[in-house]
């Protein structure tokens, strides 16, 4: 099933936000891709573990299609991880909309909330990469080096 994109007719719908996009499952895809991320595993190898495609492991990720307490739990398995982990985190406006209350509420779109910085790909992809250095003089030597190039920088 392919999710409906925002459109004038589809987005005033009141079921529209419930099922597609909704806030807490856009988070819990972000904790699993970030997951996924730091342990080096690719969509690919989680949806042949898992018996599906990676597109639907890309849906998952997105927050475009939710994801049963089975595959949640298959999920958490794979990513060495308890179920919790995918919740920690959430801010208090992503609690404030949960499928039940959208109806009533005017949720804000999931859309235009701006990407933490600690999801994004490279944050993900430094760390991991910072953390395979063993030497903890070497990391603790790029640490500084960061935060020095960091605050020489002009502020935006």
């Amino acid at each position: 099933m392919i999710a409906a994109k925002p459109t004038k007719t589809n987005v005033g719908d009141p079921n529209y936000q419930i099922t597609n996009n909704n806030a807490i499952d856009v988070h819990f895809g972000q904790r699993v891709r970030m997951r996924r991320t730091l342990l080096g595993i690719s969509q690919e190898q989680v949806g042949e573990t898992l018996n599906i495609t990676f597109q639907q492991v890309q849906k998952y990720e997105r927050g475009s299609n939710p994801v049963s307490s089975s595959r949640l739990w298959d999920i958490e398995q794979i990513l060495d991880v308890p179920v919790a982990f995918f919740f920690e985190n959430m801010s208090n406006d992503t609690m404030d909309h949960p499928p039940r209350k959208m109806k009533t509420s005017d949720a804000a779109d999931v859309g235009d909330a701006p990407l933490d910085p600690m999801a994004r790909r490279e944050t993900l992809e430094l760390v991991r990469a910072y953390y395979q250095i063993t030497n903890a003089g070497v990391r603790k030597r790029i640490t500084e080096m960061v935060k020095s190039v960091a605050a020489s920088l002009p502020q935006a």
